[in-house]
């Protein structure tokens, strides 16, 4: 159904900006799930109602709570496709990581009402449930059961494509409907055909049980969607891939600094510094670095920017220094290296000046792991003086 609505309404073109595709595709799925989610809320409260069943009902809320949530994903794809502006210089990207927190908020929201329902019904009971309208309060959940589960698929395919943190949380959403719906259905065949006594109410139970898988649904979409807006650290194939094509390039002999911004889908900034050899031809060397600034933008589909860290590759001196450096710095620790590495003389001696690259998982503090590479510098390289800049980095 959502393929043909998109045949019919999108039309897309291999020729389309990939944000523009996006932005359709989001905003079918909101339009799509907003008309499901209140066909089944009206089913459900109807039949909830004159079936006395105080589970289906509140599942019925459940499902007006997404159709709200399928708002808000519309508004964020809609705010998210807007060209930046003077305020706004890097887009509204961000937006749609915004549309997916308040999503998670709603589910852990809905979640929450139902576990205060389940419980209260729990402990002060309630007036018996499908007593009458059995059968077809029955086929309307196997139906939802239905549809939620194909609003997951293909909300979930959706996410993978365009890499959605808002079609991702709505996708567990509406999984979480899926497990939802099925425990009341099965407490609804348990409540109608096994007797039992008064004070056990199974559909309570289960309620009350799904309402906890909500929760954690809730609370784990709250944290796929916070860690993009916090800054989370770019994914490690997609560092080594920009690495790999930057040093493809002829003249270019290391790359470090990798520095990935995410403005949100479709809005990424990299930056990262170069190695080149300090005696080529300056005019040359730019233009291998514009050249590989155009390649990865377009590969990548990001704004790359590439700083040119000059490299003396032809003074004995300096190598023998650089490898002698490198020793002291794996006898402290294997998993420091260093880069930027060069060396400035003068009558008092020889300064070595380099940044070390540090993991995060080193325990030692900057100033303490500083202090013992002057130290190891000093007694081992007679003569030589350090100029340390200590960074850290993922490891």
């Amino acid at each position: 159904m959502i393929r043909l609505l998109a045949k019919l309404l999108i039309r897309e073109k291999p020729s389309d900006p990939p944000e523009r595709v996006r932005a359709a595709y989001g905003v079918l799925s909101g339009c799509f799930g907003i008309f499901l989610n209140l066909v089944l809320f009206t089913l459900k409260l109807v039949f909830g109602l004159i079936a006395h069943a105080v589970s289906l009902t509140a599942d019925a809320f459940n499902n007006l709570g997404d159709a709200g949530s399928s708002v808000i994903s519309l508004i964020g794809f809609r705010l998210a496709a807007k060209k930046p502006d003077r305020d706004h210089p890097y887009g509204h990207g961000r937006i749609e990581y915004v549309a997916g927190l308040l999503v998670s908020i709603a589910i852990l929201l809905m979640g929450w009402s139902l576990f205060r329902n389940a419980l209260g019904v729990i402990l002060h009971g309630g007036e018996p449930a499908y007593t009458e309208h059995f059968v077809p309060s029955v086929c309307i959940m196997a139906g939802a059961i239905l549809v939620k589960l194909y609003m997951f698929y293909y909300n979930r395919a959706l996410a993978k494509r365009f890499r959605s943190p808002a079609l991702n949380a709505v996708s567990f959403d509406s999984l979480s409907d899926t497990a939802a719906t099925t425990a009341v259905l099965i407490s609804a065949l348990v409540t109608h055909f096994v007797k039992l006594p008064e004070w056990v109410r199974p559909d309570a139970w289960c309620g009350l049980l799904v309402s906890l898988f909500i929760l954690y649904t809730g609370l784990k979409s709250v944290r796929e969607t916070v860690a993009p807006l916090l800054g989370k650290r770019p994914d490690p194939a997609f560092t080594e891939a920009i690495e790999r094509a930057t040093l493809s390039f002829e003249g270019i002999g290391g790359v470090h600094d990798v520095i990935v911004h995410d403005y949100g889908p479709g809005r990424v900034f990299v930056s990262l510094h170069a190695e080149v050899p300090a005696n080529g031809d300056i005019c040359e060397i730019h233009d291998v670095i514009d050249n590989a600034e155009k390649y990865l933008s377009e590969q990548f589909r990001a704004n790359v920017t590439i700083h040119m860290d000059p490299i003396i590759t032809d003074d004995p001196l300096s190598a023998r220094l650089k490898e002698q450096t490198a020793k002291i710095l794996s006898g402290i620790d294997p998993s420091l290296s260093m880069h930027d590495f060069r060396v400035t003389r003068s009558p008092d001696g020889s300064t070595l000046l380099f940044d070390v690259a540090v993991p995060f998982a080193c325990p030692m503090t900057d100033e303490a792991l500083s202090g013992q590479i002057l130290s190891a510098i000093e007694s081992q390289l007679p003569g030589c003086r350090a100029d340390i800049t200590v960074e850290r980095t993922e490891g």
